[in-house]
């Protein structure tokens, strides 16, 4: 016995001295996994045991039971962290039931403890008890008798704990018997990771999970080949080592489309021009693409894609020439009229230029040498373009200001985005010839008596052929040729006869040839009395036309406008239709009857006066087909109202602007009557602005009132006044073009005065003399101008809102002015207060509106909106409000900016 302890002693020892070599552990290897070496310490045997498959397995086991206050120890060799935060420690064991042993009351255990050591050293062979951390203790869920075992049946426990691993390189495991029956079968060491992914074409690499059981480790992946980021692509590796929570992503280059998480080039045919672009899509029309990972196709010969073309727009072509262009020569104007080109390439951005040359007849209208080596020269800046020369939308130009006797040759060309790219051009042209007569000179005034005198002149200098005869014309001069006399003769001198005596007259003349009338002459002014010297009456006349200038800051613009309108060649005078004793004599003077089989109508857009408006065609013979409007004069009507009905038509027909309204002809020989004018797409100014609120620039709105302006001008120099100037009687057209119509209100004044005063009058755009003494001038549809502004840069709001008209006349009269519509530049509403001056004489001319508006358009930057630094006396002062100052004051509100805090209560 003594022998068999000693060997026994010496094989414990021996057996100690080989521990760190140890037996390796099943590796189980769905996860990252550590190799378990363990060693043998106190009472754990290693002992070999069949399963219930009777296949032998190794366990380390230990059953001192019958003894009290076991201690026995089993550790693992080192174990390399390699970088995980928490490892999980996976035991498998048997454990004996205690009640199955005899006699083992109170020192029978049925857990052990688990421990852990953290080290940077391998090579530790003695680790103290004390330096161990307890893990946990483990107990079974299932237990063994001593029958189990007999029956072969094998309760193998599996447990699972993890450890937080974060100090050292690596740790120890170890194992505490306390006093049970165990059998350790096998214990595997590993940590989790989020595996390699790829997700919204970002790689997220192998990553080991956090330290806590609940943190998130955030990971930034990086974009797959032939990509780019949309967004940084972020991910969170959770502790179970599942991904979540996708950020942001990547995008295949242009070139380049999502192929099952991976980039691949778009085929021959495709293309795709933007990362953003779902995939690749087929070349468009009229392009191809000849090689893999085409960011654009290429377009076919003779097609051409525009800078500003969207790769998936089809390559196009230049239009051809335009069509059907004809001219019509006006004395010194010229008025181009084609059709569109036959073929558009495609686009729908079509514009037109038009080139004007001067050369001498016979040329064919090129900028090169002709046969007879005579240069064509460009015309000079003086000519004007109406609506313009180059980026035309309308196929209708008007050219003024040309030269008497010269040949003229427009070349219009069509264009559109690929023009330029292309090079090619396609122009058509055509060669007039404008012949004008001269005016005459030095009118002279002689036999001066009290009731006649005689004129005399100059024939001009370049005569358009033989004069047949020469037309004086003469009326009253505070008349401003409302009413006036014609005088024709053959010779260069007139006598004129039954004057009135101390009376200021104003005469022109002008010469006739077989090329029609030429220009009037400049005005004599001459004032009439008893017979007295020619040289005192040129002083009594000189000193009338001083005195009679008005002092305000604009009554010497105005004077000069007034004259202006006399001495400005080629001016028409308005001749009143009411004046003629057969109404149908002035509407066939002024408006050209049109056949009733060159309209055809196609819908009812609205209701007039007298019956309805219609939308149509009309086809003139050698014209190109045009859209129009027509009113029709209902059936059952009076002689009154055909002649109200036809006095509209007379009216329009003596204007020619291109911002009045056409009169195209009228129909009057068979039933219904109607009136044919240009049809305006866009119908009323107030209601298309209404409709398009905000959608405009400034400079859009001040070109609308430009041309509002130019119009209202030309009535004015014709001595014709409106009276009903609103922005709903403005029409516009697809081109944004703003005429003035409705010519209606100045009858309906002169037949019932006391009627229109109290029901037709539009108290809301009409000014304060107009109103009070219906006194209607030029200047009181300056005022009525201003209220159109007013609405203009509102977009179509009310003026005075929901005031009744008296109140509006009152609020007037007692000097209050509409404030600046929001975001109305400071420079505009101040030429709205112009117009709105109480004096007459003190408000613009439209020549001077005119100007103010082309300032303001060739300098933009005058628009600017800002308010002037003003005190509230002055804001107050300027909207005729300074009685509230003091009031306004008393409540605190001494600033404008404590203004904003009022409220309509």
């Amino acid at each position: 016995l003594c022998l068999f302890l000693l060997l026994f002693f010496f094989f414990l020892f021996f057996l100690q001295l080989l521990c760190p070599s140890g037996t390796v552990l099943k590796n189980i290897s769905k996860y990252r996994n550590a190799n378990l070496n363990v060693c043998l310490h106190f009472q754990w045997e290693e002992v070999s045991i069949m399963d219930e498959k009777n296949i032998p397995i190794r366990t380390y086991q230990v059953c001192n039971v019958l003894e009290p206050s076991q201690n026995n120890w089993l550790r693992t060799d080192w174990i390399p962290r390699s970088g995980a935060q928490r490892v999980y420690v996976e035991v498998k064991f048997t454990l004996r039931d205690c009640n199955s042993l005899p006699g083992v009351t109170g020192t029978c255990k049925e857990t052990f403890n688990l421990y852990y050591h953290e080290s940077n050293d391998d090579r530790e062979s003695y680790i103290k008890e004390s330096s161990f951390i307890k893990v946990d203790t483990v107990a079974a869920d299932e237990s063994f008798t001593q029958v189990d075992v007999g029956d072969r049946i094998m309760k193998l426990n599996t447990e699972v704990r993890d450890v937080k691993v974060t100090t050292r390189k690596g740790f120890y495991l170890a194992f505490q018997d306390v006093g049970a029956c165990i059998a350790l079968v096998s214990v595997r060491v590993f940590y989790k990771t989020c595996p390699l992914t790829i997700r919204n074409l970002a790689t997220f690499p192998d990553t080991v999970t956090g330290a806590d059981t609940s943190s998130l480790v955030e990971v930034r992946g990086s974009c797959v080949n032939q990509s780019e980021e949309r967004e940084e692509p972020k991910m969170y590796c959770g502790a179970d080592g599942e991904w979540l929570v996708p950020i942001g992503g990547c995008l295949c280059n242009p070139g380049y489309e999502d192929k099952g998480g991976a980039c691949k080039a778009c085929t021959a045919g495709f293309y795709k021009a933007k990362s953003s672009d779902v995939g690749c899509s087929k070349c468009p029309p009229h392009s191809h693409s000849l090689r893999d990972g085409a960011t654009v196709c290429d377009c076919h010969s003779g097609y051409y894609r525009a800078d500003t073309d969207p790769p998936a727009m089809a390559c196009t072509q230049p239009p051809s020439a335009p069509q059907q262009l004809i001219s019509v020569v006006n004395k010194t104007s010229v008025v181009l009229e084609w059709s569109p080109p036959r073929r558009l390439g495609g686009r729908s951005d079509t514009s037109y230029s038009v080139d004007c040359l001067i050369c001498q007849t016979g040329l064919t209208g090129t900028k090169i040498l002709s046969r007879n080596h005579s240069l064509c020269l460009p015309c000079g800046s003086d000519v004007v373009f109406s609506p313009g020369q180059t980026d035309l939308k309308a196929t209708r130009v008007v050219v003024s200001e040309l030269r008497a006797h010269t040949h003229y040759t427009f070349i219009v060309q069509a264009g559109n985005g690929v023009s330029q790219i292309s090079g090619a051009g396609t122009a058509q042209s055509v060669s007039v010839t404008v012949t004008t007569n001269q005016a005459v000179s030095s009118i002279q005034a002689t036999d001066v008596t009290r009731h006649s005198l005689s004129l005399s002149w100059q024939q001009p200098d370049r005569p358009n052929g033989v004069i047949l005869e020469y037309e004086v014309k003469f009326y009253e001069k505070d008349q401003r040729e409302r009413s006036y006399r014609i005088m024709r003769t053959f010779s260069r001198s007139v006598d004129v006869t039954g004057l009135n005596p101390l009376t200021v007259y104003v005469f022109h003349v002008r010469a006739r040839t077989a090329a029609g009338y030429g220009e009037f002459s400049d005005s004599l002014i001459f004032w009439l009395v008893i017979s007295v010297g020619v040289g005192i009456l040129l002083l009594i006349s000189a000193a009338v036309f001083i005195i009679s200038r008005r002092r305000s800051k604009y009554s010497k613009t105005k004077q000069d406008s007034e004259e202006e309108k006399h001495l400005n060649p080629g001016v028409k005078i308005y001749v009143d239709p009411f004046t003629y004793e057969d109404p149908d004599q002035a509407i066939h003077e002024f408006a050209k009857e049109i056949d009733v089989s060159s309209i055809h109508i196609e819908r009812v857009i609205g209701m007039g006066e007298f019956g309805e408006v219609c939308s149509g065609r009309l086809r003139l013979q050698g014209k190109r087909e045009i859209y129009v409007a027509i009113k029709s004069l209902k059936a059952g009507y009076s002689d009154k109202q055909r002649r109200d009905f036809l006095s509209e038509a007379s009216i329009m027909g003596q204007f020619d602007h291109p911002n009045i309204i056409r009169l195209e002809g009228v129909v009057t020989r068979c039933k219904p009557l109607m009136i044919i004018t240009e049809y305006m797409e866009n119908g009323s100014l107030d209601a298309f602005l209404r409709k398009h609120d905000g959608q405009f620039t400034v400079i859009q709105l001040v070109g609308m009132l430009r041309g509002i302006a130019s119009g209202m001008k030309y009535l004015s120099d014709m001595s014709y006044v409106h009276r009903d100037l609103a922005a709903r009687n403005i029409l516009v057209n697809s081109n944004l073009v703003c005429k003035v119509s409705d010519f209606g209100l100045s009858r309906v004044l002169e037949d019932d005065p006391e009627a229109a005063y109290t029901t037709r009058i539009p108290i809301r755009w009409t000014a304060p003399e107009a109103i009070a003494y219906r006194k209607f001038t030029t200047a009181s549809d300056v005022w009525s101008y201003g209220i159109v502004m007013w609405e203009v840069v509102s977009y179509g709001e009310r003026p005075y809102w929901d005031m009744n008209n008296q109140d509006v006349i009152k609020a007037i009269e007692e000097g209050y002015r509409l404030p600046a519509p929001m975001d109305c530049p400071v420079v505009l509403h101040q030429l709205m207060l112009d117009c709105w001056e109480r004096e007459r004489a003190e408000r613009p001319t439209f020549s001077q509106i005119l100007n103010m508006l082309d300032k303001l358009i060739r300098n933009p930057g005058t628009l600017q909106v800002c308010m002037p630094e003003w005190s509230v006396c002055e804001w107050l002062q300027s909207i005729g409000l300074e009685r509230y100052r003091d009031t306004l004051a008393a409540a605190g509100y001494t600033s404008l900016d404590s203004l904003l805090a009022l409220t309509h209560q």
